[in-house]
């Protein structure tokens, strides 16, 4: 019997030694201290809150944010948080034993709720190794909590705790919350707030302060932590007082939500997840935004606005996006019309590789220049024959155009033919270069089709490449904030091509014959502007610049189905000019006396046929160089001679517009008796203008084209009236008066 009750009680002394080796083994595996990844708040240039990034997601879907890292412990939120939590934190190991019997006895001997008595190092073990809660895992906590401790010290193992604890509605770390619930950093929080968020993490799901009963709960238990510390001394009592009363006056704060811009915040969680955003700080991530979200909100209202305008049509989608030249930084992202929107909203057209249409065609001009395969002042031939099969888009073929010509006109034949005597592979590599493509399949799969919209490209990267051209041939990320990590700038392009590119697609009359004056592609001010429609209307493209901005917009659809009819110049371009219009603060009838700086070392000529004789009845202006001035060009599709006048600028500059009737602030009654169509008002010119062109317009509006020496009449209307006249052909203007019709 001695023998068993002594094997007995060596196999208990054993198990007892064994079991007290593996909890030791198995607390000290759980020693250190460890954290979810630090959520980034991302917010835009104005502050205004737009998303936060979080890096991993229960297994019941919900995703924790928060877990900010403390670079210090401010003494309001660590005294806050030791009254309610801790008390003896400093003065045990792990283990409050004091606590773990104070509660055994009132567990014990009362019936109300029942006391707990971890220890914020125990917390922390819970926390970082959550379990079901029962005897054995409060056992494994409190040897958890005793290693943490003793591996870590107290200082490390608060600061841990104050990092991962909940404050309710997926906020974790007091740092976070001080943010997400107050906007402050942790340093300024009040002795009221820092009580009040300490009071929290207990029961972040009953004391959810952004509900007015889950705040009184946790108001509650915010008073008893001040009266704890007033009695401590760690606050006078006009403090209290303080604290007490603004505790009384608190209401639940507004969350931050983000706004209706799913496409937007997922843009930045893929830059920070790709590793191109990075927080300065990694005690508050923040990531400060380019996107200003009042015009991000307003340029999607104006893209429902004028996709509605085409729904018809068959167009079910749009996406804008809106930069600053110079730094190209991203103001707005609109990625659909709605995440939400049936018809392929969860799309974000921005990032999705499409068909181009004509939107590569100034980059074949461009390489063109670069190579010396081109001049300013050739002929490019826009004819059947040589066209390899190659239409335009209209069915229609102009002749020998030059460059700014084709360029302008968007015509298909000259650029596939430009872009064959410069080479498949050059143009392929150097659009390659320009960041439109990444394939590695051959040229000849595309052929001179790439310049006409075969090589899917996206409007992201064709908002860099034209970023590019504006910027004199500088190439340079699009920013989307400001820590960014982005690649150096490079030149692509020489000064004098990017300058001469953008003067064409700035020139309104060398879109004649194929795009009208005074359409949506005619701005007020001085832009660069390219449409492009691919195949069957699938797409339609706009991009442009002006001093300021660069714009581009896709319209098309989602699925493999075309629109009917609705190309980039009749679409997008509208949405553009609207954009554009917005952000300049345009006001009908205003023109703005601006160009695009001028290819260094041009000169502004005048061109004309070398047939035409003596008296050129139709020049072009142009800029040549002095190479160029004064002999026939080489002309890929014919000639062309320069009309030894005086240059176009001066010949612009010397033009003066005043208007003789009426006269400004003039006063005039209609004839009630007279038939309507005879109350018109005569608008004349001052004797002595040049036979120029002119147009006149009323009220910002074109009214009508006449010789300068000519009289118009408009059709009266009642009311004040704003008339100015206008060059057709220059940005040149009279001074504008006023009328007032009754």
């Amino acid at each position: 019997m001695r023998r068993a009750l002594a094997a007995f009680g060596l196999v208990s002394l054993a198990a007892i030694i064994g079991g007290g080796a593996f909890l030791a083994w198995d607390a000290l595996s759980r020693a250190a201290l460890a954290a979810p990844r630090a959520t980034e708040i991302v917010y835009d240039r104005n502050g205004a809150f737009i998303t936060q990034i979080a890096h991993g997601r229960r297994e019941n879907g919900e995703v924790d944010y928060g877990f900010w890292p403390l670079q210090a412990i401010p003494e309001r939120v660590m005294r806050a948080t030791l009254a309610l939590e801790d008390r003896r934190f400093y003065a045990h190991p792990g283990v409050d034993w004091r606590a773990v019997l104070r509660a055994v006895w009132t567990n014990a001997t009362r019936r109300s709720r029942l006391e707990g008595a971890s220890s914020i190092a125990m917390q922390v073990a819970r926390m970082q190794a959550p379990g079901p809660r029962s005897f054995a895992n409060k056992i494994r906590e409190a040897s958890t909590g005793l290693a943490i401790l003793a591996h870590n010290g107290h200082d490390a193992t608060l600061k841990h705790y104050l990092r991962i604890a909940p404050y309710g509605n997926g906020s974790h770390g007091v740092a976070h919350a001080a943010r997400f619930y107050f906007d402050k950093p942790l340093d300024d929080l009040s002795w009221a707030q820092a009580a009040l968020l300490a009071a929290i993490p207990k029961a972040p799901g009953r004391m959810n302060i952004a509900r007015q009963e889950g705040l009184r709960l946790a108001a509650s238990r915010a008073r008893r932590a001040i009266e704890r510390l007033a009695k401590e001394g760690a606050l006078d009592e006009a403090q209290a007082t303080l604290a007490f009363r603004e505790l009384a006056a608190m209401r639940p704060p507004t969350l931050k939500r983000r706004p209706d811009m799913l496409h937007l915040a997922l843009r930045y969680e893929h830059l920070v997840r790709e590793g191109r955003l990075r927080a300065a700080s990694s005690f508050e991530p923040r990531i400060n935004a380019t996107i200003d979200l009042g015009v991000e909100e307003h340029v999607a209202q104006l893209a429902r606005r004028y996709l509605a305008l085409f729904r018809g049509a068959g167009a079910r989608q749009a996406a804008v996006m809106v930069a600053e030249r110079g730094a190209n930084a991203v103001i707005a992202d609109v990625g659909s019309v709605g995440y939400d929107d049936p018809q392929a909203g969860a799309f974000d057209f921005t990032r999705i590789a499409r068909s181009p249409g004509s939107t590569l065609k100034p980059f074949i001009y461009a390489l063109a220049f670069e190579r010396g395969a081109l001049k300013a002042t050739d002929l490019l031939d826009d004819v059947p024959e040589g066209a390899s099969g190659v239409n335009n888009a209209d069915g229609q073929f102009l002749g020998p155009l030059t460059p700014r010509q084709a360029l302008a006109n968007s015509r298909n034949v000259p650029a596939t033919n430009l872009l064959r005597r410069t080479g498949l592979e050059a143009n392929f590599e150097f659009l390659h270069e320009l960041g439109l493509h990444n394939l590695e399949t051959p040229a000849d799969s595309f052929g001179v089709s790439m310049a006409i919209g075969a090589l899917p490209t996206r409007l992201e990267d064709l908002m860099r490449a034209y970023a590019m051209l504006a910027d004199d041939g500088v190439m340079r990320d699009l920013s989307f904030a400001r820590e960014q990590v982005s690649h150096a700038p490079r030149r692509l392009l020489s000064q004098d091509s990017a300058r001469l590119i953008t003067s064409f697609l700035s020139d309104p009359q060398a879109r004649l014959p194929s795009f009208p004056r005074y359409g949506p592609l005619e701005y007020p001010f001085a832009v660069a502007v390219k449409t492009g429609t691919s195949q069957n209307y699938r797409d339609a493209w706009t991009l442009a610049f002006s001093q300021r901005f660069i714009v581009g917009v896709w319209m098309g659809r989602g699925d493999a189905g075309g629109m009917r009819g609705v190309g980039g110049a009749a679409s997008a371009a509208r949405l553009a000019h609207a954009v554009l219009g917005h952000l300049h603060g345009a006001k009908p009838g205003e023109i703005t006396q601006e160009s695009f700086a001028p290819p260094p070392g041009r000169v502004s000529v005048e061109l004309c046929q070398s047939d035409a004789g003596v008296l050129c009845a139709q020049t072009l202006r142009e800029w040549a160089t002095p190479q160029e001035l004064g002999r026939q060009s080489s002309a890929i599709g014919g000639e062309a001679a320069l009309v030894p006048q005086r240059p176009a600028a001066a010949a612009t500059r010397a033009i003066s517009l005043d208007i003789a009737t009426p006269e400004h602030n003039m006063h005039v009654w209609r004839n009630p008796e007279q038939p309507a169509r005879l109350n018109k008002l005569a608008l004349k010119l001052q004797a002595g203008a040049p036979d120029v062109e002119i147009l006149w317009m009323v009220d910002g509006e074109p009214f009508a084209l006449a010789r300068s020496d000519e009289t118009v009449f408009w059709p009266m209307k009642t009311g004040a009236h704003r008339i100015e006249a206008r060059l057709s052909l220059a940005p040149v203007a009279s001074k504008p008066i006023t009328v007032t019709i009754d």
